[in-house]
């Protein structure tokens, strides 16, 4: 989604031949779909260095010695995930004067917050304090980050922009474009569609905020009651929730190769598209504008939260359903109660 949201922000920016670095995750899904976005890069004229920053104990010094002529001289950053160790550390060896976040989603919401308070860049779905061996050891990295990505006041040699379909406030200085996925609805569909409904998958089972049972039975009951046929599982979902999945609800699971808005785009896909808060609520009827698919968001009741979860997760939650556009709102009271 990050790699999309560059070629977003290149569209909107007219922004041509860029180096677009991709930091290789282990994730094996994740790893398929970067592959397919970065062709999509390609054929856009940019150049994908990949790397395969997390490939054994060296990858980290041979990945950091290879980019930093690179950091050295770029005038422009574009970084798709201010909240990776990795990018962090990155960001405290360029000169760049002109830095920009592009949407990476909710974490862009929490992001901004965080950012506009003065706070530790932490991932809101993280339990604890923050402060374990390791936190320790990359404090000085992490504020130097921080301090990057805080605008200078009014007149400053460094400029920081954010580039995101999500809404939010940011903090004065902060420069803001809106994403409205035009590079996306111009270079697919629109769609064919399905009689059928859609339920698009999330992961807050497997970040430990929501109790398996209590979601699978939530996902049962959206089939039966908006006729879905398939399930479009998130990347990070774990096989055995999958087939309980399946052996529960009678699902179809599609592996998306490609994130959700181009595979929406490219159609074929349902007149309705169900969604737990997500990213893709306030993505999909961006990219879908001027077809006749509608976007709906069931809520999450919390009594489905787990002990783990983090005191933040139901406020955010919340906020990521409460501040979506053009969707229909399922809230979990007006439905047969899961679990």
């Amino acid at each position: 989604m990050q790699l999309l949201n560059v070629l977003e922000w290149a569209y909107t920016a007219q922004a041509t031949a860029l180096t677009v670095v991709v930091l290789s995750p282990h994730d094996p899904m994740t790893r398929g779909q970067l592959r397919r976005m970065a062709e999509l890069a390609r054929d856009e004229g940019h150049t994908v260095r990949w790397e395969e920053a997390r490939g054994g104990p060296t990858a980290p010094m041979r990945t950091v010695g290879g980019l930093t002529p690179l950091l050295r001289r770029a005038r422009r950053i574009v970084i798709g995930d201010p909240f990776s160790r990795y990018v962090q550390l990155l960001l405290t060896l360029t000169r760049a004067r002109d830095l920009v976040v592009v949407d990476d989603g909710t974490a862009t919401m929490e992001f901004i917050s965080q950012l506009a308070h003065g706070e530790r860049l932490v991932r809101w779905h993280r339990n604890g304090s923050g402060r374990g061996a390791r936190d320790l050891v990359f404090a000085p990295f992490s504020a130097t980050a921080r301090r990057r990505l805080t605008p200078e006041p009014e007149g400053g040699r460094r400029t920081v922009g954010l580039f995101s379909s999500m809404p939010v406030e940011a903090p004065p200085g902060v420069e803001v474009t809106t994403n409205d996925f035009a590079w996306t609805r111009g270079r697919f569909g629109p769609p064919r569609l399905t009689r059928a409904a859609d339920i698009v998958g999330t992961s807050l089972v497997e970040t430990g905020v929501v109790d398996a049972d209590r979601y699978l039975a939530a996902v049962g009951t959206l089939a039966r009651t908006h006729g879905a046929t398939r399930y479009f599982a998130h990347r990070k979902e774990s096989a055995e929730k999958l087939r309980r999945l399946v052996a529960e609800t009678g699902l179809e699971i599609v592996r998306p190769d490609l994130p959700l808005e181009l595979i929406a785009r490219r159609g074929p896909i349902g007149r309705l598209i169900v969604s737990f808060p997500s990213t893709v609520v306030h993505t999909l009827p961006l990219a879908l504008r001027g077809t006749e698919v509608k976007v709906a968001v069931c809520d999450i009741d919390p009594e489905w939260l787990t002990a783990h979860a983090s005191p933040r997760a139901q406020g955010f939650l919340d906020g990521v359903t409460g501040t979506a556009r053009d969707v229909q709102r399922l809230p979990f009271t007006q439905r047969v109660a899961a679990g």
